[in-house]
C-alpha cells in the first residue's frame, strides 16, 4: 500500500504513574499491529501529565520511560513517528483557539473529570484538569488524524473532538478533518486487581491495583496471588457475578494467547489457587521478555528518536495552525 493512501492514526500516553499490563494489553500492543496499515503518530503527552502536580525530575524520567515502553512493545520508529508533545508548541496554541469554541456544558459532560477529582469540590480542581479534553482534541486535529484508537471510556472525548472540528469548519472554514474513534478489541478495559469493578489505573493509590511493566517479578506474582476474586472456586468467565476471576481470565488469555473457553476447561476441576499460580508464571514470563527489551534501550537512543519524531511532525503541525490562524483572521 502506498504511504500516501494510508489513513493517519494518532494516540498517546501520559508520562505519569506506572504504565501497566492494562495499558499494554488495552492499547500499546494493539498500536503495534496498526503500523503497516496506517501512518502512525504516537505521542508522549507530557502537557496532559501536568494537569496534576508532578515532580519535575520524576517527570523527566517518566517521559523517557514511556518512550522506552513504546519501543520495547514493538513500536518501530522506522514505521511510526514517536515524539514528545511539549516539543511542538502548536498543541497548546491550537488548544487555546479550540477553547473559544468549547462550551462549559461540553466539559461538564466529561465523566472522567468527575472521576479524577474523586470526592473533591469542583471549584478546587485545576482549570487544566477540567479543560484537558480540549488539549486532547488539539493533539488529534493538529495532524489531520483519521482514526483514534481508544478504550470505550475515551469515546466521549473523541465525540467532543469531532464536535469541535465540525464547529470550526462550519463557523470559519473547512480546515479540520473529522476523526473517527476506533474502539480497541477485547482487553481494552483491563480492570484493577484490587477492585475488578474499576479500570486498572496507573495512578491508583494502591500498587496492588496494577502490575507495572517495570515491576519486580516476585512483586508481580504477589499481586496476582492477592488479586480479588470471590467466595467461589469455579474458574468461569462471568463479568457480572464473577468480575475478579473474569478479569484474570482476560489477562491470562491475552498474555498466553489462549482462549478463555480453553482456560475454563483447563481449570474445570481446579481452584483459584492453582489458576493464580499458573497466571503468575505467565505474567513473570511476559515481564522477563518485555523487560529484557526495555533494558537494552538507552536514554540517549530515546532522546534521539523523540527529537527526530518532533522534526517529522513539526511541518504538519505548523501547516494546520497556519490554516487555522488564517481562517480566524489573525494571520
Amino acid at each position: 500500500m502506498n504511504k500516501t493512501t494510508k489513513k493517519t492514526i494518532f494516540s498517546g500516553v501520559q508520562p505519569s504513574g506506572n504504565l501497566h499490563i492494562g495499558n499494554y494489553l488495552g492499547a500499546i500492543t494493539q498500536w503495534t499491529q496498526m503500523q503497516d496499515e496506517y501512518n502512525c503518530i504516537f505521542c508522549v503527552v507530557d502537557y496532559h501529565a501536568i494537569t496534576v502536580k508532578q515532580d519535575p525530575e520524576i517527570l523527566r524520567k517518566k517521559i523517557i520511560e514511556v518512550a522506552k515502553i513504546y519501543l520495547a512493545a514493538g513500536i518501530d520508529p522506522k514505521k511510526s513517528i514517536i515524539f514528545q508533545q511539549s516539543d511542538i508548541s502548536e498543541h497548546t496554541e491550537l488548544a487555546w483557539t479550540l477553547n473559544t469554541l468549547t462550551r462549559m456544558s461540553d466539559l461538564y459532560r466529561m465523566t472522567q473529570f468527575k472521576d479524577k477529582i474523586g470526592g473533591s469540590k469542583e471549584e478546587n480542581a485545576g482549570v487544566g484538569l477540567f479543560d484537558y479534553p480540549v488539549l486532547m482534541a488539539s493533539d488529534i486535529l493538529l495532524y489531520n488524524t483519521d482514526v483514534v484508537p481508544v478504550g470505550d471510556d475515551q469515546l466521549q472525548h473523541i465525540e467532543l473532538t469531532r464536535e469541535l472540528a465540525h464547529r470550526f469548519n462550519r463557523d470559519f472554514k473547512e480546515v479540520f478533518k473529522v476523526p473517527e474513534g476506533r474502539t480497541l478489541k477485547s482487553g481494552a478495559r483491563i480492570m484493577g486487581l484490587d477492585d475488578p469493578t474499576k479500570k486498572m489505573s496507573k495512578s491508583a493509590k494502591s500498587e496492588y491495583n496494577y502490575i507495572a511493566l517495570t515491576d519486580d517479578l516476585s512483586k508481580a506474582a504477589k499481586k496476582i496471588m492477592r488479586a480479588e476474586t470471590d467466595s467461589s472456586s469455579e474458574v468461569k468467565y462471568d463479568i457480572k457475578s464473577k468480575p475478579g476471576i473474569s478479569n484474570l481470565l482476560v489477562v491470562y488469555s491475552l498474555l498466553a494467547d489462549e482462549s478463555i473457553k480453553n482456560l475454563e476447561d483447563k481449570y474445570k476441576n481446579k481452584g483459584y489457587g492453582d489458576f493464580k499460580k499458573d497466571l503468575a508464571e505467565v505474567v513473570k514470563k511476559f515481564l522477563i521478555n518485555f523487560q529484557n527489551k526495555y533494558n537494552k534501550i538507552s536514554d540517549e537512543e530515546v532522546k534521539e528518536i523523540l527529537s527526530k519524531g518532533a522534526k517529522k511532525v513539526q511541518p504538519i503541525a505548523s501547516d494546520t495552525l497556519s490554516k487555522v490562524k488564517s481562517a480566524i483572521g489573525v494571520k
